[in-house]
């Protein structure tokens, strides 16, 4: 099955998402829907729950291949892959667990989502100092911005994949690879790159992605990378008796970790939920993440030019290498954003109502693959209807 095939054909289209037989949704960058793959494959672990158990030789083998195929989603190795979510998991984890010393420095960007900020913050009370990047363009940080920032003290560059209120995607190799030649650590919050655009961490050293934007997953399940030669280094910070070896149930005198991403799992994972990703990482993976981000580009130039048409101003990249499938638009008089989100969500339109900084509201669109022309067509109709 191809993207093509979905979109062409009504009736697939549907049935593989089914909010789509009477809702235009465009949120994605939020909490997004769930495919029927992914529902099934949750309804399947629970029946098996009903008759089995929750503990079971057929879900542990589950949940290593989701590890795998977690693993080749961002070109790293199942051993490095832990299943915890959601995103902001991942990076306390990172902030908690790295030997940090007093006057070390976290780069990272003020205006982020707040997940990726309030770790490093909290960080201060340790004596750890935070470099605020400051773009030119909100959300647009490149390597030279991040450069900038650096001095002799940097430990660590913490950044996201993808700006949450721009759309702005960061060149994460030119990053990555700078940064670790000053022999700084790179850690990623890529919840809004994996699943919709090809996101490596072949020079990052920490990624936590939760699965319910783009990779269509339900919340609270979501895949938490570390590096393995940094496995000793990370120190994991939430302990019990999964992570930590206790054969046949029994405490040990010391404590050791177990081997690969499972050290950083503390507990009794969250089975559904992962049965849920990984449903809707199949199809994700069956697609190919290569033709799904054509497709989001491609999207985008769609609404983007129809945005512009009713005079709205849409926040910058409206294309090319930086851009993702997060358009971001605003505009001067007429009705409030406001009235118009509330008329789109009357007509059975899901987007985002956000705000910048300085309280100035905007519409925020997040449409994946599935969406269509003819729905974008739709959803400005409606825009205009609202003077």
């Amino acid at each position: 099955m191809t993207i093509d095939d979905i979109i062409s054909d009504e009736s697939l289209r549907t049935s593989e998402f089914p909010v789509a037989r009477d809702t235009i949704f465009m949120a994605h960058g939020g909490v997004c829907i769930l495919p029927q793959r992914s529902v099934k494959a949750m309804q399947d672990y629970l029946e098996v729950c009903a008759v089995r158990g929750q503990e079971n030789l057929d879900i542990w083998r589950h949940l290593n291949e989701t590890r795998v195929v977690a693993a080749k989603l961002i070109g790293a190795q199942a051993s490095e892959i832990a299943l915890l979510g959601p995103t902001s998991l991942g990076l306390s984890l990172v902030a908690n667990g790295l030997p940090w010393e007093a006057g070390d420095e976290i780069v990272c960007y003020h205006d982020d989502y707040p997940a990726n900020v309030y770790p490093w913050m909290d960080l201060q009370r340790r004596g750890v100092v935070l470099k605020f990047i400051e773009p030119e363009v909100p959300g647009h940080i490149t390597p030279e911005v991040v450069e900038r920032a650096l001095t002799p003290k940097t430990k660590m560059v913490a950044l996201a994949s993808c700006h949450f209120f721009t759309g702005y995607r960061i060149d994460v190799d030119a990053i990555g690879k700078m940064v670790r030649s000053r022999g700084i650590y790179f850690c990623l919050d890529a919840i809004q790159t994996v699943g919709a655009f090809p996101t490596s961490v072949e020079h990052v050293d920490f990624l936590s992605a939760d699965a319910h934007k783009w990779m269509l997953g339900p919340m609270a399940a979501g895949i938490f990378y570390v590096r393995e030669s940094l496995h000793d280094v990370l120190r994991p910070s939430l302990i019990g008796a999964w992570n930590v070896k206790s054969p046949n149930f029994i405490t040990q005198d010391q404590v050791e970790f177990e081997k690969g991403g499972r050290r950083y799992e503390p507990g009794v994972p969250n089975a559904i939920g992962i049965y849920g990703m990984r449903g809707a990482l199949d199809l994700l993976v069956e697609l190919g993440i290569e033709n799904v981000a054509a497709r989001l580009l491609k999207l985008k130039a769609h609404l983007v030019s129809k945005l512009k048409a009713l005079g709205f101003q849409v926040l910058p990249p409206t294309g090319g290498e930086h851009a993702s499938s997060i358009t971001t638009a605003t505009r001067d008089g007429g009705a409030s954003l406001e009235q118009v989100f509330d008329h789109l969500a009357k007509h059975h339109v899901t987007i985002s109502l956000r705000h910048n900084r300085a309280c100035r509201a905007h519409l925020r669109f997040s449409p994946h693959f599935y969406n269509t022309e003819a729905e974008v067509d739709r959803v400005c109709a409606l825009i205009a209807e609202v003077k």
